[in-house]
């Protein structure tokens, strides 16, 4: 593809953030929560989390069997979830920030778009008109309605052995010659980061998750963060040409080490 095709390139910018959605800009991820409370529990979920860790299941698999227990109806899975999500109190500022500086911001989630949305406006107070989001979608379980038990499942992105293998939006950018395209952040927590996890610049790896365990296990350079007041102090000075990636890569993996010594 054409730089002139890549959408997330229209405007110039010098940096282009990617992030999750659940468990990175919400503090509980949604799906663990429909899992855990309306469906079969998080014993099981962590379970086959540990499983996809391990690779003896695909996180696509593993994640349609969370959902999969959720026997809700779905619109009340998004009233119950608009009650109890909240979003990480730095995001607001970020989001302002970037809108403000040019820098797009790209949800790229295993989640479904419609929860999503609903969050985003509930939690923003507002359209999200600086956010595309790229994810998973719902549809009807057997012809049923989505809004009756039993009625919805999740309508994965493509055909990966992710659901939705979130590297092949970043894949684009990150093959443009280093000179000629922005720098390509990336803020996750979870095991369906996996993917996204090698195509950027910089990863932000949420503290204590499974994330930073995959990362220290194959060698890949991350920095940790525990809410958006780092990432945006970060991003700034990338911005400005402070601190380059790789200084901030490095320095990320060696306080790891150094916290676990």
């Amino acid at each position: 593809m054409a730089p002139a095709d890549l959408p997330y390139l229209k405007t110039n910018p010098s940096v282009i953030f990617f992030t999750d959605f659940d468990g990175t800009i919400t503090l509980e991820d949604s799906n663990d929560y429909l899992t855990d409370n309306l469906g079969f529990g998080q014993t099981k979920r962590r379970k086959l989390n540990i499983d996809v860790l391990e690779k003896k299941t695909s996180f696509r698999d593993a994640f349609w069997q969370m959902l999969g227990s959720v026997k809700t109806p779905f619109n009340e899975c998004v009233e119950t979830l608009c009650k109890v999500m909240k979003l990480d109190p730095h995001f607001v500022e970020f989001y302002e920030w970037a809108k403000a500086n040019n820098v797009p911001i790209v949800v790229l989630s295993s989640g479904m778009i419609p929860i999503i949305r609903a969050l985003l406006e509930k939690l923003l107070g507002h359209k999200p008109d600086h956010i595309v989001i790229i994810a998973n979608d719902v549809e009807s379980r057997d012809g049923k309605h989505i809004n009756t038990p039993g009625g919805w499942q999740i309508k994965y992105h493509d055909d990966s052995h992710f659901g939705h293998d979130k590297s092949l939006e970043i894949k684009p950018y990150a093959q443009l010659p280093h000179d000629e395209r922005p720098t390509l952040l990336y803020a996750g927590d979870g095991v369906s980061d996996l993917s996204a996890a090698a195509e950027t610049d910089l990863l932000f790896a949420k503290k204590g998750n499974d994330l930073v365990t995959f990362c220290e296990r194959e060698g890949m350079p991350f920095t940790t963060f525990e809410d958006w007041s780092s990432i945006l102090a970060t991003s700034k000075d990338i911005l400005s040409g402070k601190v380059s990636v790789k200084k901030v890569a490095q320095e990320g993996l060696e306080k790891e080490q150094k916290d676990e010594a």
